[in-house]
């Protein structure tokens, strides 16, 4: 008989891709229970070693996605210059392991899950390789962030597969007739260019490969985006059922493009090139998709829609693949820009069903097209950390994900804004505290240092000069819970080295002789100091860092204080200024 843990949950997260670990990350700091059972044995989905696909998300001027993600994006530009996947891993694993209220099952699968009588999750149950042991979880709150919607089919929770007809939403980028085929999946290349000619050898299965097949998938080996994301297959059949056939199509397929590159004579230095990963775990685009109280489409997007439960954007094209992937005889997609940002709504976030079961990533509740934009890691990511606070607040209030909707939708976004979550058409409110205190920098007022309480951190920047003290002074002695402080980390990477690509993807596809070695930004403070003075005159150092690495910084008080106080003394990587998009207190 195989044993089985039991283990207990405010919030049982199923995936642990960047959805999933921003939703199990936002919880856990907010004061749930989580559990975290991943299915696989490194973290972050295709953004990991396993898949190797780069980040994307929103495009245009200051409007990269900030909160958790941007905490990963950071920490990796300093413990991981050179890019290396290893590294990355465990810049996603340290993420989740130093969470106290996090227990993480890594090499989990879930299998099973136990409906009670009002048709809630009671319990999901994994099966743990590396152990041969099942996992059980009971939980209040279940998140399926497990990009395939695992949970739809064990519990009954209402789904999409396919693409609509563009006659049912009105969507101009849809197909006629509905279908349920999807864009399809890929196994991905990297390799790097070296001194001394190496052969390649191709395996007997590989896909012999011609010119006509490549005319529309034509690798640039001196491109630093070349990542093969056109290897591409799986879309007429089942996206699930028969991602183990396609892998051994996707990989024939990728050990040919391989051979092509080397052996074809069509490449120049083609002999210095090495491979040095190429996939068997296919990255997937798209799969099952949950039904919310709202189901988000193309239009809601291109008319940039202002809904009043926004909780995150999205900012990357209408991205769609043909089914055919590879094998079609055109493109291999279509891509229709976007307003950047443009809102996504709260209700897509949770089912309309199955009362207790949130869901983030690609398979939220949007229709295929609104999907081909959503889809991509960056804006999962906030997906994610929306859905793990909003079932913090649930289990907060002990009330159900639409219950929050109903009776916490302020306090949500509240809590979002402060974590330094942009929510499109929803300005964040200062901090009244802040606001009714006397501001000085180095003892006198400066009008430039109102921008520091305005409620906006993206645009309206203050800067000072290391030494530098700004302070807050009160009339009479307050109550102060916390400290805020935004730090510009660079949301454009413009102070990076390398080309766009280099400077915008966390992770590199191909490594080139010139390859940047990557810092973090200039124009973020490396060392700060944040004092209290009391109601009886003493100061107390509430917060001090020697080397921070955080754009979004909170420092608890807890006490009654007559003044606040913030110096920067360093900044990172030769950066000579001071700059802060918020200081704030409540």
């Amino acid at each position: 008989m195989l044993k089985t843990l039991q283990y207990n949950a405010d919030l049982c997260v199923v995936g642990g891709g960047l959805a999933g670990m921003c939703a199990a990350i936002a919880a856990a700091r907010h004061g749930a229970k989580v559990v975290l059972m991943q299915e696989r044995p490194v973290l972050g989905g295709n953004a990991s070693s396993e898949i190797r696909m780069w980040v994307c998300g929103a495009r245009g001027e200051n409007n990269r996605e900030t909160g958790i993600l941007e905490e990963f994006a950071l920490e990796n530009l300093w413990r991981n210059p050179h890019k290396i996947y290893p590294i990355w891993d465990s810049v996603l694993w340290d993420a989740v392991k130093r969470e106290k209220n996090i227990t993480l099952l890594l090499n989990c699968s879930c299998m099973d899950a136990e409906m009670d009588a009002d048709n809630h999750i009671a319990a999901v149950t994994g099966w743990q390789m590396t152990t041969q042991a099942f996992c059980r979880v009971e939980a209040k709150l279940f998140a399926d962030c497990s990009g395939d919607s695992i949970l739809a089919p064990l519990t009954g929770a209402h789904y999409r597969v396919g693409r609509e007809a563009a006659s049912e939403f009105g969507e101009n980028i849809s197909v006629e007739v509905e279908d349920k085929k999807t864009m399809g999946m890929s196994c991905l290349i990297q390799a790097h260019k070296g001194t001394e000619p190496v052969a390649f050898t191709p395996p007997a299965f590989a896909k012999k490969l011609t010119e006509e097949d490549v005319r529309y998938r034509r690798p640039n080996m001196q491109s630093s985006s070349e990542n093969f994301w056109y290897l591409e297959l799986g879309g007429f059949g089942d996206s699930i059922a028969d991602t183990e056939v396609v892998r051994d199509e996707l990989v024939a397929l990728a050990y040919g493009m391989w051979d092509y590159i080397k052996n074809s004579g069509k490449y120049q230095d083609a002999d210095l090139w090495q491979l040095d990963f190429l996939g068997f775990l296919p990255g997937k685009r798209e799969s099952r998709r949950m039904i919310g109280p709202y189901l988000m489409t193309q239009n809601d997007i291109t008319s940039d829609r202002h809904f009043e439960d926004v909780v995150a954007f999205g900012g990357w094209p209408l991205d769609d693949h043909d089914p055919a992937g590879f094998y079609y005889d055109g493109h291999p997609n279509t891509s229709y820009l976007t307003p950047s940002p443009y809102a996504i709504p709260y209700r897509v976030l949770y089912s309309e069903n199955i009362e207790n079961l949130y869901f983030a990533g690609r398979n939220i509740s949007m229709t295929h097209a609104a999907m081909s934009s959503s889809r991509v890691m960056a804006t999962c990511a906030l997906l994610g950390q929306a859905a793990g606070t909003a079932a913090a607040i649930a289990v907060k209030h002990g009330t159900t994900p639409h219950g929050v909707y109903t009776e916490h939708l302020t306090e949500l976004q509240d809590t979002l804004l402060w974590d330094d979550m942009l929510l499109p058409h929803h300005p964040r409110t200062p901090a009244a505290l802040s606001a009714s205190a006397a501001l000085t920098v180095n003892g006198t007022e400066c009008s430039a240092s109102s921008v520091l309480r305005d409620g906006c951190d993206r645009d309206n920047l203050f800067i000072c000069a290391p030494g530098d003290v700004v302070e807050y002074r009160f009339d009479v002695p307050v109550h102060a819970e916390e400290v805020r402080i935004i730090f510009d980390s660079d949301l454009n990477r413009v102070t990076l080295p390398g080309d766009d690509c280099e400077r915008n993807h966390t992770m590199r596809a191909n490594l080139l002789p010139d390859s940047p070695v990557m810092h973090l930004p200039t124009t973020l403070c490396k060392s700060y100091t944040v004092d209290a003075v009391c109601a009886d005159g003493s100061v107390i150092c509430l917060g001090a860092d020697d080397n921070n690495l955080r754009r979004l910084v909170t420092i608890p008080v807890g006490t009654t204080v007559t003044a606040i106080r913030f110096c920067g003394t360093a900044v990172h990587a030769g950066g000579s200024e001071i700059r802060l998009f918020s200081f704030e207190i409540k």
